[in-house]
């Protein structure tokens, strides 16, 4: 990358104040990117880092940086004369700051604190949120199913009764959300029934020769799902968000696998080849599944690509959903001791 591409530059105070200021240029507006790198960022160092406050640094004349600004939640703050050095002269500068006790937009479909019931009034979105409850109400049935047929496989009772408590969990899971849809005056039956034959196309194309294979399937596989539909949940009102998360939270499985696949190998390293295919096969079925179902339901891809008066993912945001995909799928394979 050139250095003309930068958006900005992110300095850290590590001070009593635990404050962070960001730099921005001029440069690659009307992309998107500036947009959602400052969404990310802030949520990085409020959530992970903890600072108490961060500061955007914006020359007078850059309008698209002020419009991030607005976008994050950033408010003008001052103006300061002669307080930044670049090229070899000073500038003054606007300061924008934000708090983090300060409630941050919901960059998603709908703003932050937006009942359930306020978002329901668009029947597109309705739509949507029926469609995606079906989708995943199947998927933690079919999970549930799954896992009790590895437990049939396990090689010792220990096994057999951890995956037989992970499927229980699975079918709680299902549950909620059959609970939920019934709540919205939607008969479960119906809204899993369109993603029956694509589920069903999936697990017959990935089905496990045997116990380990399955175990990756359901960490690798299913993990990868999981984070596609983690995304979307973004674009969800926050109760239904909530709920998406709470449902795709790891049932204990993903230790489980990892423990079971790493000893196996230990135990005889040519199994980690013939996994590796496996696990990379596996991603590439999950994500041409996850591609159909959204092609095939329009309102879940309305409520991906968002429309004129809903803002949805643009194209700088999808190929940073697909570079986190990929990077979680990594970690995963190395988790495993697999190649990815």
């Amino acid at each position: 990358m050139r250095d003309t591409d930068l958006e900005g530059i992110y300095e850290n105070h590590h001070d009593i104040s635990n404050r962070g200021d960001i730099i921005y240029g001029s440069e690659n507006t009307g992309r998107g990117v500036a947009t959602e790198a400052d969404r990310l960022l802030t949520g990085y160092l409020f959530d992970r880092k903890q600072h108490n406050w961060i500061r955007l640094i914006i020359h007078p004349g850059n309008q698209a940086s002020r419009r991030v600004a607005e976008k994050s939640g950033y408010t003008f703050e001052s103006l300061s004369r002669g307080a930044w050095f670049h090229r070899g002269r000073n500038h003054e500068v606007e300061v924008w700051a934000l708090l983090r006790t300060t409630p941050r937009p919901h960059h998603g479909r709908y703003r932050a604190g937006m009942t359930r019931a306020a978002a329901l009034d668009d029947p597109e979105y309705r739509a949507a949120v029926v469609d995606l409850l079906g989708v995943l109400g199947l998927g933690e049935l079919t999970a549930f199913e799954r896992l009790a047929a590895d437990a049939e496989m396990a090689p010792t009772l220990g096994d057999k009764a951890a995956l037989a408590a992970m499927a229980v969990a699975e079918f709680h899971h299902f549950e909620r959300l059959r609970v939920r849809l019934g709540e919205l005056g939607v008969d479960a039956d119906e809204a899993m029934a369109p993603f029956r034959e694509p589920l069903e196309a999936f697990h017959d194309h990935t089905a496990p020769a045997d116990w380990l294979e399955g175990l990756v399937k359901a960490y690798v596989g299913d993990g990868f799902a999981a984070d596609f539909y983690r995304e979307v949940a973004a674009y969800l009102d926050d109760e239904t968000r909530s709920l998406v998360l709470e449902v795709l939270a790891d049932t204990g499985h993903a230790d489980f696998a990892v423990d079971r696949v790493r000893a196996a190998i230990g135990a005889d390293p040519r199994v980690g080849g013939r996994l590796a295919l496996w696990g990379r096969r596996l991603v590439g079925e999950a994500l041409s599944q996850a591609q159909r179902v959204a092609a095939d339901r329009d309102s879940l891809s309305a409520l991906i690509a968002g429309g004129v008066d809903r803002p949805g993912m643009d194209l700088a945001a999808i190929g940073l959903v697909f570079a986190r995909l990929t990077e979680n799928h990594a970690k995963r394979m190395d988790a495993l001791g697999l190649t990815a």
